[in-house]
C-alpha cells in the first residue's frame, strides 16, 4: 500500500474510533441516569411493602392514616403552683445577709423605750460566717437557717426580764442568700431577692425585664438548675401556657435561644433550613415556607417527610418516611393536618421526565463540545 493510502486508512480509523467513543458515551449516559448529578435520591423504591427489610417504616399519608400524625393542640391551663405556694416561700437567714433589728417596750423607762414610742433601732447587723449576730443587752444570737419570725422569738427568749413587755421586729436589710439568678436572653440579667415576693420562674424573668432576644417566645427555651441538677428545660411559651414552676433560693434560671427548624430539599423552589414558626406547624405551611414545589422538575407523587426516631437506642422506636401523593385531590387537606416536627426533612423527588431531560441535555452538550473540537482540530473530525 502506498504511503498516501496508509495515511488515509489511519485517518479513517481515527474518525471511526472517535465516533464509536461518542456513541458509546451517550449510550452509557442514557443507560446510567443514576450517575447524573442530582439533589437527592430518585425515591422510586420507597414503598410501603419494603418496611420489613428496612430499618424504618414508610407511611402513606391519606385521610385514613393522618389521624395519628396531627399536631398536638396547645391548650392553655391554669398554673398549678400559684394557689398553693406561700407568698415569698420560706426565707431563711444565711451568712452574708444584713438584718435590721428593732426592739419596742410596752412601758416607759425601759432600756429600749423611747419618748415617741418608736422603739430602739439597733442598726444593721451583718450575719457572720458562723451565722451569728451580736446585739446590745442580748449578746450573740445564732440566726442561720432561721426565718425572721423565729429570730424574733429567739431574741425575746435571750432578753429574758431585762426589758418590760418587749416586742422585737427583725427585717432583711440586704438579702444576699435568698436569691435566684437570671441570665441569658433577658433584658437585665442578674440576681433577684425572693424577699421581693418573686415566686415562679416567669415572675423572675419578668422582674429582669423579660426576654430580650428577637427569636420570640416560640424559639426561647428556659433552663432551671437547682442544687447542681437540671430540673426544667422547656419552651418559654409552655411556661406561659400554665407550665410555670415555683422557684427556691439558689436556683439558676437560664434563658436561651432554641430555634427549631426543618429542612427542605430536592425539587422545592428554595431549599434550606426553615424555622418552625409556631407550635403545630403543618406540612402545608412548611411547603409554603420553602415556596412550594418546583413545577418544572418536581414529582407530584414524590413528596416525602423523613423523621428520625425520638429515641434511636430503643429497638421499638423506628424512623419513618412519610409519603404524600399530590396527584390526589385530598392531598392538600392531608398536608394541612400533618404536623411538622423539629429536624424533619421535607424532600421532593425529581420527576422521571426531568431525569430524561438531564440525559438529553448532557447528550446535547457532548455534541456541542465535539463540534467545537472538530473546528479547532479539523484533521480528526468526522463531519
Amino acid at each position: 500500500m502506498s504511503s498516501s493510502g496508509r495515511l488515509a486508512a489511519r485517518l479513517w480509523m481515527g474518525r471511526s474510533t472517535k465516533a464509536i467513543a461518542i456513541v458509546a458515551g451517550v449510550a452509557a449516559i442514557a443507560a446510567g441516569c443514576n450517575q447524573l448529578p442530582g439533589d437527592g435520591p430518585l425515591m422510586g423504591g420507597a414503598h410501603a411493602g419494603s418496611t420489613e427489610i428496612l430499618p424504618y417504616d414508610i407511611v402513606e399519608l391519606t385521610p385514613a392514616t393522618i389521624g395519628a400524625y396531627r399536631p398536638a393542640v396547645a391548650v392553655d391551663r391554669p398554673s398549678t403552683t400559684m394557689h398553693r405556694l406561700p407568698f415569698g416561700g420560706r426565707l431563711t437567714v444565711a451568712p452574708g445577709d444584713v438584718l435590721r433589728v428593732r426592739i419596742f417596750e410596752g412601758q416607759q423607762g425601759g432600756i429600749f423605750s423611747t419618748p415617741a414610742g418608736e422603739g430602739t433601732d439597733l442598726g444593721l447587723k451583718r450575719v457572720n460566717d458562723d451565722g451569728i449576730i451580736t446585739l446590745p443587752f442580748v449578746g450573740a444570737v445564732r440566726v442561720a437557717d432561721l426565718e425572721t419570725a423565729e429570730i424574733e422569738r429567739r431574741i425575746l427568749a435571750q432578753l429574758g426580764n431585762r426589758a418590760r413587755n418587749p416586742h422585737v421586729v427583725v427585717e432583711f436589710a440586704a438579702d444576699r442568700s435568698n436569691t435566684v439568678s437570671v441570665s441569658g436572653d433577658v433584658k437585665e440579667p442578674g440576681q433577684i431577692g425572693l424577699i421581693e415576693g418573686v415566686r415562679t420562674v416567669v415572675e423572675a424573668i419578668n422582674r429582669r425585664g423579660g426576654i430580650s432576644g428577637e427569636q420570640g417566645m416560640q424559639h426561647t427555651e428556659v433552663l432551671v438548675r437547682r442544687n447542681g441538677q437540671i430540673i426544667l428545660t422547656a419552651p418559654y411559651s409552655q411556661l406561659l401556657a400554665g407550665g410555670d414552676i415555683a422557684i427556691q433560693k439558689g436556683d439558676e434560671i437560664v434563658v436561651r435561644p432554641n430555634t427549631q427548624t426543618f429542612t427542605a430539599a430536592g425539587a422545592v423552589k428554595t431549599a434550606g433550613n426553615y424555622p418552625i414558626s409556631r407550635p403545630g406547624m403543618t406540612l402545608a405551611e412548611a411547603m409554603g415556607a420553602s415556596f412550594g414545589l418546583a413545577d418544572e422538575r418536581s414529582h407530584k407523587y414524590g413528596v416525602f417527610v423523613f423523621r428520625l426516631a425520638e429515641d434511636q437506642t430503643a429497638p421499638a422506636e423506628r424512623s419513618k418516611i412519610f409519603r404524600l401523593d399530590f396527584n390526589q385531590a385530598y392531598s392538600i387537606l392531608v398536608a394541612q393536618q400533618f404536623g411538622i416536627r423539629p429536624r424533619d426533612v421535607l424532600f421532593v423527588a425529581n420527576a422521571p421526565l426531568h431525569e430524561y431531560n438531564k440525559v438529553m441535555t448532557t447528550f446535547y452538550r457532548t455534541i456541542v463540545t465535539y463540534r467545537v473540537v472538530k473546528e479547532v482540530i479539523p484533521a480528526v473530525g468526522i463531519f
